[in-house]
């Protein structure tokens, strides 16, 4: 939910997400394809509100979630639902953008979706008052990074550090990839791509989805109880990654 990548490999994407969460929150469900709205949906579940934060669904659309719209903001006390299950929400209907555009926020804490749809990439803020949506280049790399744990100035710390990376694994494999997100930035153990700050709050889970015009392949990575698997699903429509 913190830590978001996109990279497009020949006609594959590589869409990576870091989990940074509360120690003591409950373990995550691992990824399973359940049914919201009559829609298959490939993700990993929330333990505590039920939702998710990253997922695919079998017409061909894959979403990842981030805490935070523009700015770090002070929670409020109480939240009319869950931003995981605003995501299925979202992710259940067919046409995704249109759905976030209709859908009610009001009263939902702030969050970023990346939203890969049709081929075309779409970043979407909701800000705690209003919606914005910016189209994104699907066929350059992009790395994400939640405001709410993340200062402007690390952000583009990060952002170098991917830069870096990049030069070094111009065609990368998930494993790359999962290797990044593992170790990248590693002498900084507060902001590194997986974070600790005192087993307070620290990065919980690595997901990668390897989505092509066919399906999308999900591999789950529980850093805290060194558990991990993997399952696929299906498109009923080819799809264009991009």
């Amino acid at each position: 939910m913190c830590t978001v990548t996109y990279i497009p490999v020949g006609d594959k994407i590589l869409l990576t997400s870091n989990r940074d969460e509360k120690g003591v929150r409950k373990k995550a469900l691992a990824p399973i394809v359940h049914t919201v709205e009559q829609m298959k949906i490939l993700s990993p579940l929330d333990a505590e509100a039920g939702g998710t934060w990253i997922g695919a669904s079998e017409v061909g659309t894959v979403m990842v979630l981030l805490n935070g719209g523009f700015i770090k903001h002070e929670p409020a006390a109480a939240y009319r639902k869950s931003r995981g299950l605003i995501f299925l929400d979202i992710l259940s209907q067919e046409d995704v953008l249109s759905a976030y555009k209709k859908i009610n926020l009001l009263g939902i804490e702030p969050f970023t979706l990346i939203i890969l749809e049709k081929g075309q990439l779409f970043e979407c803020r909701w800000s705690g008052e209003e919606k914005y949506i910016r189209e994104v280049d699907p066929g350059q790399p992009h790395i994400w990074s939640s405001v709410t744990l993340y200062t402007q100035e690390i952000i583009q710390k990060r952002e170098h550090w991917f830069t870096e990376w990049l030069h070094q694994h111009p065609q990368p494999s998930s494993e790359d990839v999962l290797s990044f997100h593992l170790f990248g930035g590693n002498d900084d153990r507060e902001n590194g791509i997986r974070m600790n700050r005192n087993n307070e709050m620290l990065t919980v889970s690595v997901t990668n989805i390897i989505g092509d015009k066919t399906s999308a392949n999900m591999f789950y990575k529980d850093i805290i109880h060194q558990e991990q698997s993997q399952l696929s699903v299906s498109f009923v429509q080819q799809q264009p990654v991009s």
